[in-house]
């Protein structure tokens, strides 16, 4: 799986989505997901934002990748999830635009933002994203891949 994310991190808070889907249900994941055929990578960033939050992207910086490897329990194949990160600034001063229950690619898997405390992100209630970005803002970012074998899908 190929995706491209905004990290937007103001007064010790990560914006995050609620996830009401896939992998990651139940979890904070951040905004974004994958290219519509045909759209560059910044191009997916502003939309995905846009659908998952209500908020519009006013400037993105410092693109990186990296990549984390996920089975969930019970399943005998491996996801491997290469993500695309950027800094993001958001129009915060606008009211932000509803979210829409349906997007080009299908249903929109994002129930709303939440922003939250850097020291509330955990195992247990956070995607693999969302675990990296924590890592990059403590300091201690590993670019090497990551396993996540019987990750399990909360309810």
């Amino acid at each position: 799986h190929f995706g491209v994310y905004g990290v937007c991190f103001k007064d010790n808070r990560l914006l995050c989505i609620e996830k009401n889907a896939g992998p990651y249900q139940s979890r904070f994941d951040l905004p974004g997901g994958s290219q519509a055929l045909g759209e560059g990578l910044t191009e997916t960033l502003v939309r995905e934002v846009l659908e998952e939050t209500g908020f519009s992207v006013l400037s993105y910086s410092r693109p990186r990748i990296y990549d984390v490897f996920v089975r969930e329990e019970k399943e005998t194949f491996m996801v491997h999830h290469i993500m695309v990160f950027y800094d993001i600034e958001l129009d915060l001063a606008i009211e932000k635009k509803a979210l829409p229950t349906s997007v080009e690619d299908g249903i929109n898997d994002s129930d709303s933002e939440i922003w939250i405390e850097l020291s509330e992100i955990n195992f247990q209630n956070s995607s693999p994203l969302v675990l990296k970005v924590k890592e990059e803002l403590l300091g201690i970012a590993d670019i090497n891949k990551i396993t996540y074998d019987n990750w399990k899908v909360n309810d």
